[in-house]
C-alpha cells in the first residue's frame, strides 16, 4: 500500500510540475500570434506598394487605418498632394476632388518611437489639433526629422513602413503637379489608389 501511495504521489507531483510548462507554451503561442505582421497592399495606377504596420507601437492608429481599409474607404481615391522631396499624401479625396466623409479624430501616437523616415507611413492631421487624424495618411519620400518634433504641440504619428514598392513611391513623387480646385501640389494627371486591402505573408511570397 505504501508503494502504491508513493507512486500515486509522484504522478500527482509530475502533473503539477507540467502545468507551468504548458502555460508557458500557451504564452509562447499567444506571443507568436500577436507578433504576426500586419500588411496592407496599395494597388495604385503606378504600381503596387506593400506596407507593414506596427500595431505594437501604434495600436490606435493601426486599428483606425485597418477599419477604413477593411471598409473599402480608400478604394478609388487619389494621392491628392505630392511634394517631391517631402511627402506623398492620400486617403481623403475622390478622383473629382471631393472630400470623403470620415469618422472622429483619433489619439495622436507620435511619441511611440517610430520616426518619419523615408518610406514610412504617417497620419496627416490638422495643424494645431493633435488628435484630429482620421483617414488621410502620407508616405515620407525622404527623412523628415522635423515631423518628429512638436511644432504645434505634437509631431506626426508614424504607424508603419513600405516593405515593397519604394520604386513606385519614387515614380509618384516625380509626377507633375499644379493647383486644382484651389488646392496646390495636386498631380495634374490623377494618381489613383485603386484598392487597399490586407495581404498575408503567404500572398506576398507568390
Amino acid at each position: 500500500m505504501r508503494k502504491t501511495f508513493l507512486i500515486g504521489l509522484m504522478t500527482v507531483l509530475m502533473m503539477i510540475a507540467a502545468v507551468p510548462a504548458m502555460a508557458d507554451n500557451d504564452k509562447d503561442k499567444d506571443k507568436t500570434k500577436k507578433s504576426r505582421p500586419v500588411m496592407v497592399l496599395f494597388e495604385t495606377s503606378m504600381g503596387n506598394i506593400v506596407l507593414e504596420l506596427n500595431s505594437e507601437k501604434a495600436p490606435v492608429t493601426v486599428k483606425n487605418f485597418l477599419d477604413y481599409v477593411d471598409g473599402g474607404f480608400y478604394d478609388s481615391t487619389i494621392f491628392h498632394r505630392v511634394i517631391k522631396d517631402f511627402v506623398v499624401q492620400g486617403g481623403g479625396y475622390t478622383v473629382d476632388m471631393k472630400k470623403k466623409p470620415t469618422g472622429m479624430g483619433i489619439e495622436n501616437e507620435w511619441k511611440n518611437g517610430l520616426k518619419n523616415k523615408r518610406g514610412s507611413i504617417s497620419m496627416a492631421r490638422l495643424g494645431g489639433k493633435a488628435n484630429s487624424a482620421t483617414t488621410q495618411f502620407f508616405l515620407n519620400t525622404q527623412d523628415n526629422n522635423a515631423l518628429d518634433v512638436p511644432r504645434d504641440g505634437a509631431g506626426y504619428a508614424v504607424f508603419g513602413e513600405i516593405i515593397e514598392g519604394m520604386d513606385v513611391l519614387d515614380k509618384i513623387r516625380k509626377v507633375k503637379t499644379g493647383v486644382i480646385k484651389g488646392m496646390g501640389d495636386v498631380p495634374v494627371e490623377p494618381v489613383l489608389l485603386i484598392k487597399a486591402r490586407r495581404i498575408t505573408a503567404e500572398e506576398l511570397k507568390k
